[in-house]
């Protein structure tokens, strides 16, 4: 027997109808290594969209983040569903152990080839690029990376350390693989004097103190520091930049793949990017607008980066780091 169409659009109504609940309720763990203000800004915004969703965060760097997911994985007492973190070569690490659950329905029409996984188990949030920042009183004003290794900055370069940032260690391996001298390139920074510190932190304090005029650094910390009236300002180099993404990713053992479809559906939707906006990021979403001090989108451009191969030459990228500028 035939059923009336309005019949069947009702069974199909009662039958979808549990799981848009269960996307809009229970209880929801996120791991993260956002800054402590901008999770929960972030987990707010959620919370204001679906009131329903009991949603906590955990935070801490992006390695420890990570190692205390993974010893909880082998512990069989996974705690997390959600996770956003800086960069997309750990995400790549989690895939390929079979960590990480696919979401192959999300939103990604707005998004740029390589700022998500192919396979849509991770998903880019926002662009964090690696520039130049220089102190204003330096009398040279570098534009290119080639410029790092000229006679003018010779001795008041600093960059942060692979050893200490995943974001480093992402600049280095965009810039060995686009810049023509690979490796070459770090050589000559080395000849020219230039030296490592800790993280992003610390060189920002060098730069801005005059300690050293010159440093490469993620774009936002210098866009606000300059801001606040530090005399620094920040160069997006014409050869081009690395990015970060930060990443974000369902758990493949989540207790609430539905709740974390709708986390991660959030933040890649215009209200989640606009947030990142709103943070002081460049939205991964090319149709929003970039933040008051940065050029216009199409001025910033961004070097060709494979997440996949970035993670099976992370070994030997750090080698080769330690092997020009020590441990």
């Amino acid at each position: 027997m035939k059923l009336p169409i309005r019949l069947l659009l009702s069974g199909l109504l009662i039958v979808g109808a549990p799981y848009l609940a269960r996307a809009q309720e229970g209880k929801l763990v996120l791991y993260t290594s956002q800054p402590n203000q901008d999770a929960q800004q972030t987990v707010d915004a959620f919370k204001a969209k679906y009131p329903k969703v009991d949603i906590t965060f955990v935070r801490d760097g992006t390695p420890r983040i990570v190692a205390k997911l993974r010893a909880e994985i082998e512990a069989g007492q996974p705690q997390a569903d959600v996770l956003l973190v800086a960069d997309a070569v750990t995400m790549e690490d989690l895939k390929k152990d079979g960590r990480l659950l696919a979401y192959p329905d999300a939103a990604v029409a707005p998004f740029a080839s390589g700022t998500y996984d192919k396979d849509k188990f991770w998903f880019a949030t926002k662009l964090i690029t690696t520039g130049i920042v220089y102190n204003t009183r330096a009398p040279f004003q570098p534009q290119s990376w080639a410029d790092l290794a000229k006679p003018e900055t010779k001795g008041q370069v600093v960059m942060p350390s692979p050893l200490a940032s995943g974001a480093a260690l992402i600049h280095a391996a965009t810039l060995t693989s686009n810049l023509g001298a690979g490796w070459g390139f770090y050589e000559a920074l080395k000849a020219n004097g230039a030296i490592v510190a800790n993280g992003n932190g610390d060189v920002l304090r060098q730069v801005a103190g005059g300690e050293k005029l010159y440093g490469m650094l993620v774009d936002f910390m210098a866009i606000r520091e300059k801001a606040k009236g530090s005399p620094v300002a920040f160069v997006f180099p014409k050869e081009g930049v690395s990015a970060i993404g930060e990443p974000v990713a369902i758990l493949k053992s989540s207790r609430n793949p539905d709740a974390a479809r709708a986390f991660v559906a959030f933040l890649l939707s215009k209200d989640g990017q606009e947030l990142a906006l709103k943070q002081g990021y460049m939205p991964a979403d090319s149709r929003v607008a970039l933040p008051a001090g940065f050029p216009e989108r199409g001025d910033v451009k961004l070097m060709d980066f494979d997440a996949a191969k970035a993670l099976a030459d992370a070994k030997d990228n750090t080698r080769r780091f330690v092997d020009i500028f020590g441990p």
